[in-house]
C-alpha cells in the first residue's frame, strides 16, 4: 500500500537511479505552479461561497477541449456515484446537431488562451440565451473574454502558468467539482504525499523502471483497465503523457485497453505480437457488483455460483498478470481501494510527478507542446 486507497506493484525489473531522486528533491524544492496547484494552500481564482448561485443547476455543460475537459470527465465519472448533476461534455466538433433547446443550463467555457477554435466553435452553437455561463480562461484580451463581457458572464481567470493537462486540481478542474457537490480541498494531496515515504519510493522506483524499459526500446505503454469509470481518467493521462513527453523523436505512445473486452480482441498480439510494449494494470475494488442468477447456471458452469461480477473480473485480472508474469512481459499494478476524492487526488499527483521527472530523465521540456501549435496555424490558413 502507497496510500490507505492506493495498493501499487512495480515492474519486476527494478532499477535505482539516484538522478530521478534528486530530480525528485528539486521538483519539490523549486516553486513550480503546477504542483502549487497540487497543494491544498493553492488558492483559487474563484470563491465557493460565490457558486451557490450556480449550484442550483442540475444540468452543466462543459465546454471545452482537451486539457481544458479531460480532468473534469475524469472526476465525473470515477466518483459519479457521489455526483448527482447530470453533466454534458461537448469536447469535440460533430456533424450531429446536438442542440437541446428545452432545458436551461449551467454553461462551464473553458481555454487557457481564450482562442481554441473548437469551444469558440461549440460555444456559438450551443450557448443560448436562457442560458448561465461561467468563463475560465486567462486574463487577457481574447476571444473568450470578449463574448464573456458580451454575455455578461462571469469570468475565473485560468493561472496562465499551468498548462491544459496539467491544470486538472487549479480552477479548471476544482470549480467544476465543487459544482458537481465534491470538495475540491480533499482532491489536493500533495502536502500529505510528500512525507509519505512509501508513496515517493513508489514513484521513484516507478520512473526508474520506466525509463530502463524505454532504454530497452520499449516505448507503448499500455493500460490493461479493468474498471469502466476510470476510461476518462485514462483519456486524461493519454494526453498527460503524449502531449508531455512527444518531443525530439522521443516519447511513449499510451494505448488504453479496456477489459475484459479486449481479451478477445488485441490480447493474443500482447502476449505473442511484438515486444517493444510494457503494460499497467488498473482495477478499483467495488462494494457493490451484480450478481450471477445460481438458478439458471447450468451444470458445466457450476463454479460461477455464488459469485458476482466484481469476483470474475478480479479473477481474471489476477490470471491475466500471472500469465504476464510467466512471460516476462513488463508490468505494474494499481489496485484501488477507496473510490473517494483523496484516492483520485493522489492519483492524479502519481501521474503528474511521474510525467515530469520522465521528462527530465529524457532531457525533455515536459510542459510544451511546440508541434501541436503548427496544426492550429494551418488550420486558421485554410480557413481564411
Amino acid at each position: 500500500m502507497i496510500t490507505s486507497g492506493i495498493f501499487f506493484k512495480n515492474f519486476k525489473v527494478k532499477k535505482k537511479n539516484s538522478k530521478i531522486i534528486k530530480n525528485l528533491k528539486d521538483l519539490i524544492g523549486e516553486h513550480n505552479n503546477i504542483l502549487q496547484s497540487l497543494h491544498k494552500n493553492y488558492k483559487d481564482q474563484f470563491k465557493i461561497r460565490n457558486l451557490k448561485l450556480y449550484r442550483k443547476f442540475k444540468d452543466v455543460r462543459i465546454i471545452g477541449i482537451g486539457g481544458s475537459s479531460l480532468g473534469t470527465k475524469a472526476i465525473y465519472s470515477f466518483l459519479r456515484h457521489k455526483i448527482k448533476k447530470n453533466l454534458l461534455f461537448l469536447d469535440n466538433l460533430t456533424l450531429e446537431n446536438k442542440k437541446t433547446e428545452s432545458k436551461r443550463y449551467l454553461n462551464l467555457i473553458v481555454s487557457k488562451s481564450g482562442n481554441t477554435l473548437e469551444t469558440i466553435v461549440n460555444s456559438n452553437i450551443f450557448i443560448n440565451k436562457r442560458d448561465k455561463n461561467i468563463f475560465i480562461t486567462e486574463n487577457k484580451k481574447n476571444y473568450l473574454n470578449l463574448l464573456a463581457q458580451k454575455l455578461k458572464a462571469e469570468i475565473v481567470c485560468h493561472n496562465n502558468f499551468i498548462g491544459g493537462r496539467y491544470s486538472v486540481l487549479s480552477e479548471t478542474g476544482m470549480l467544476p467539482a465543487e459544482l458537481m457537490g465534491l470538495n475540491s480541498k480533499n482532491f489536493r494531496q500533495l502536502n500529505n504525499l510528500i512525507k509519505n515515504k512509501n508513496y515517493l519510493n513508489a514513484l521513484v522506483s516507478n520512473v526508474s523502471s520506466t525509463i530502463y524499459l524505454v532504454g530497452k526500446k520499449k516505448f507503448n505503454s499500455i493500460i490493461i483497465n479493468y474498471d469502466e469509470k476510470s476510461k476518462n481518467l485514462f483519456s486524461w493521462y493519454q494526453q498527460l503523457i503524449a502531449e508531455s513527453l512527444g518531443k525530439n523523436k522521443k516519447g511513449l505512445l499510451p494505448i488504453i485497453s479496456n477489459m475484459p473486452r479486449d481479451n478477445h480482441s488485441v490480447m493474443q498480439l500482447y502476449l505473442d505480437g511484438f515486444k517493444n510494449n510494457f503494460y499497467t494494470f488498473f482495477y478499483v475494488h467495488e462494494n457493490n457488483s451484480t450478481k450471477i442468477k445460481n438458478s439458471v447456471i447450468l451444470p458445466p458452469q457450476n463454479f460461477l455460483k455464488n459469485k458476482n461480477v466484481k469476483d470474475i473480473t478480479f479473477a481474471q485480472k489476477k490470471a491475466t498478470e500471472n500469465v504476464f508474469r510467466k512471460r516476462n512481459i513488463p508490468f505494474r499494478s494499481f489496485e484501488i481501494k477507496k473510490r473517494d476524492e483523496k484516492t483520485l487526488g493522489e492519483l492524479f499527483c502519481f501521474f503528474i510527478l511521474e510525467t515530469i521527472l520522465i521528462g527530465k530523465a529524457l532531457k525533455i521540456d515536459p510542459y510544451n507542446q511546440p508541434a501541436v501549435e503548427l496544426i492550429k496555424k494551418e488550420t486558421k490558413k485554410i480557413l481564411f
